[in-house]
């Protein structure tokens, strides 16, 4: 394929021809910018097809790089053109590793060097037509582009802006102090019942905890030593005595009162 903007254009022809000034002409007219390089050459009669084919591998050591490469020269009869159809033409053509551009002669003329180029131009002002875009074309298309973009863009913006207006009409944007008033007063209410029903927990779990109190006093073993009861235990082990049976001569006891106790030891069981 060819380029689609070159900058640096070779072309391969007689550089007396008619050819040459029609092509430069067209490549000015259709944009500006562009270098050519001339690579002169015979284009009929004796050993042309051999500087023609040299002409084409000059170009391929050309620095910097060429972008593509044209070989062509004007109309004529068919033996005017048939360097264009020698085998050296065609093998040079064929082997280019630039892009190749064939334009020779008129419309109605085809060589073989048309055949293998990469495009087949009918004459060097259509090479030079084909190979580059028409500035104030690309010009049109960019600004009918431009007028596109800046359509979809403004469209883009109504509808954000449509979108922005729907958002703000809403309660929370439109009222947004109404809205933290109503939040507030019902964290004030929630707040109210977490009070009350902290203050309902506690007094439930005092009056739970003072009717343990009372059923703790009413079992404790003090209020029944404050009875004249008392208890006695066995001083080694401190296991309580249940019976005398429990006890033999000798045995050290203590024997618990409301208040204090003493300590005694069995005579006789």
């Amino acid at each position: 394929p060819l380029p689609k903007f070159p900058r640096r254009i070779g072309f391969v022809t007689s550089p007396s021809g008619a050819a040459v000034h029609d092509f430069l002409e067209v490549l000015r007219r259709r944009w500006r910018g562009i270098e050519v390089l001339i690579i002169p050459s015979k284009v009929q009669g004796e050993g042309a097809a051999e500087e023609i084919a040299k002409g084409i591998r000059v170009a391929q050591r050309i620095r910097p790089k060429l972008d593509l490469l044209v070989v062509g020269r004007g109309g004529g009869s068919i033996e005017d053109l048939w360097a264009f159809n020698e085998e050296p033409v065609v093998r040079a053509m064929a082997a280019s590793t630039l892009p190749t551009v064939s334009a020779v002669g008129h419309e109605v003329d085809v060589t073989l060097c048309d055949l293998v180029a990469d495009v087949r131009a009918l004459t060097p002002t259509e090479a030079a037509e084909r190979i580059l875009p028409d500035a104030e074309e690309l010009m049109i298309l960019l600004e009918r582009t431009e007028r596109h973009v800046q359509h979809l863009v403004q469209s883009r913006i109504l509808l954000l802006r449509r979108r922005l207006e729907q958002i703000a009409t809403r309660p929370a944007l439109a009222m947004p102090q109404e809205s933290l008033h109503r939040r507030m007063q019902r964290l004030d209410e929630l707040q109210m019942r977490a009070d009350r029903g902290a203050d309902r927990c506690m007094e439930k779990q005092t009056r739970r905890l003072q009717q343990a109190i009372v059923t703790l006093e009413a079992l404790s073993p003090l209020r029944v030593l404050s009875r004249g009861y008392s208890v006695t235990r066995r001083f080694t082990d401190n296991k309580v005595i249940h019976s005398a049976n429990q006890l033999k001569e000798g045995d050290l006891i203590e024997t618990k009162f409301a208040e204090g106790s003493i300590q005694s030891q069995v005579l006789k069981p």
